[in-house]
């Protein structure tokens, strides 16, 4: 006689509270990608810091971070999730200390570079921690839900943050505000948070960790520089370095015997898809910001902070994308075609976004409020279907994992539309135009600032309809591939509907 399994228990009020203590960290790590947006012009007044320096207090962050992501999941599984939550929590406000009363560059750099250690080893965690909490699949999917949609609005907040704090106090505030968040994890995390670790881990491969760090940065760096300086052989031979380390890691994966990423992950069935969606859900939120942010600050000339408070209105429905697809899915619709689905939403997104004209504020508002329904809702489904069929051991690799293709999938997207849109830029703006005005936005309204007159407005209007036009051809490019995400979805989830997670729910919604 068989006896069935078990449901898994149902979460309770405990794990919901400890839910709400993991989004403080998570949503202040996405916030830092985007909190010296408004402080930079102070703290270059304060540290004076020189162009080189500059660019490696913004960059400095995410690099450490990307590069980092793989080894602290991997870490994380072995030494626990929440001690490595904890170290990271103390690391991060520490390291947020140190940022606020830099009196130097070199600090500040440094001081960017431990946040970047600190939230390489929070983010992995809060999603394994996710994973281990909450096993029944349709509190996990909500769970989950709710984890996307903070990472995603956190970015944005990050902006509008720092545009307040640096309004009405010195820049350190932006650092500052990390602090009681960090402490009151550090108190309540012990009590409310629960360990876990593979219990068998093997020793840890100390090869794998420079290996890792080589094939991730190089390529992230490259693609960034790609999109922001345009084609140059430095670049390319950047990401093409990369991924001969990246080449090289998988072997050493394949071959050790105690991996960082188990070659077993991509054995399961669903988790390879889930993966790739994700990486093309990250294509299609990182695309639109590139272009979206400039338009709103140089085509429709508002303030800095005028435009982080206008880009907050689209992060408002953000809130309902997650939790209405996976309300979707429980209620019997095929994850197949809602993940499809949410690429499309993604798509029409794009296409809103090739609508708009130069005076088009509350149409890029729309397109953009699209596209990040769309993405959430992806994300959310795919990430939750990615950590369901990994094994609850190797759930900080899987979660590293998904991270990372995350940051390769924004930076392939700014580098691939963010050319589309330079090129079509420096085709269509004028040809007497000044060297500087041909470059960018940015430098044909420095240029049309210098010029008397009308030659100034003539230019500073001409610049802006080639930056929409180019915009335009983007979005184009990004509907088109966001229509085939859509397509390929379908089939390759349809074909992983074994390791559908919430097929139970189904069942039971059925019954």
């Amino acid at each position: 006689m068989t006896t069935k399994p078990h449901p898994p228990a149902l979460a309770g009020r405990r794990e919901w509270t400890a839910l709400g203590v993991l989004m403080l960290p998570l949503l202040l790590v996405s916030m830092d990608v985007s909190v010296l947006y408004f402080a930079i012009p102070a703290i270059s007044a304060d540290l004076e810091p020189s162009a080189t320096q500059q660019l490696w207090i913004f960059d400095i962050y995410g690099f450490v971070l990307a590069g980092l992501l793989i080894t602290m999941g991997a870490l994380g599984d072995r030494i626990g999730r929440r001690r490595l939550l904890l170290v990271g929590a103390a690391a991060f406000g520490t390291a947020s200390l140190v940022a606020a009363y830099a009196n130097s560059a070199e600090t500040l750099i440094a001081a960017r570079a431990l946040l970047g250690i600190g939230g390489a080893t929070l983010m992995p965690s809060t999603m394994a921690l996710v994973r281990t909490m909450f096993t029944d699949p349709g509190q996990r999917a909500k769970a989950i839900g709710l984890w996307s949609g903070v990472m995603t609005a956190g970015i944005a907040l990050g902006s509008v943050m720092s545009g307040v704090l640096v309004e009405h106090f010195w820049w350190g505030s932006v650092f500052l505000v990390n602090l009681p968040a960090m402490v009151m994890l550090l108190i309540l995390g012990p009590l409310l948070l629960p360990e876990s670790r593979n219990p068998r881990p093997g020793r840890f491969d100390w090869l794998s960790v420079p290996l890792s760090m080589a094939a991730v940065l190089p390529v992230i760096y490259g693609l960034k520089e790609l999109a922001s300086e345009g084609w140059h052989v430095r670049y390319a031979m950047s990401v093409s370095a990369g991924l001969l380390f990246a080449a090289l890691f998988v072997h050493r994966q394949r071959t050790t015997a105690s991996p960082l990423i188990s070659p077993e992950l991509f054995r399961r069935r669903g988790f390879s898809p889930a993966l790739a969606l994700n990486l093309g859900a990250a294509f299609g939120m990182m695309g639109s910001a590139f272009f979206t942010t400039q338009y709103i600050q140089s085509v429709l000339d508002k303030s800095p902070l005028e435009a982080a408070l206008w880009s907050l209105l689209p992060s408002v429905p953000i809130g309902l994308a997650a939790p209405v697809s996976a309300r979707l899915v429980q209620r019997g619709v095929p994850r197949a075609y809602v993940v499809g689905g949410g690429f499309a939403v993604t798509a029409c997104g794009y296409v809103l976004l090739a609508l708009t004209g130069t005076r088009s504020l509350w149409l890029l508002l729309a397109a953009c409020a699209v596209l990040a329904c769309g993405i959430v809702a992806v994300m959310s489904l795919v990430v939750d279907m990615a950590m369901s069929v990994a094994p609850v051991e190797k759930a900080g690799a899987a979660s590293s994992l998904l991270e990372t293709g995350t940051e390769f999938g924004g930076a392939l997207s700014m580098a691939f539309l963010g050319s589309i849109g330079t090129a079509v830029y420096r085709h269509r703006i004028p040809d007497s135009a000044p060297g500087p005005a041909r470059e960018t936005l940015g430098g044909a309204l420095a240029v049309a600032e210098q010029l008397p007159g009308r030659a100034g407005d003539a230019l500073a209007a001409a610049a802006r309809e080639a930056f929409t036009s180019g915009m335009h051809a983007a979005a184009v490019t990004g509907a088109v591939l966001l229509a085939g995400a859509a397509a390929a979805a379908v089939p390759a989830l349809r074909r992983a509907q074994v390791a559908d997670p919430m097929a139970p729910e189904r069942e039971k919604a059925a019954v």
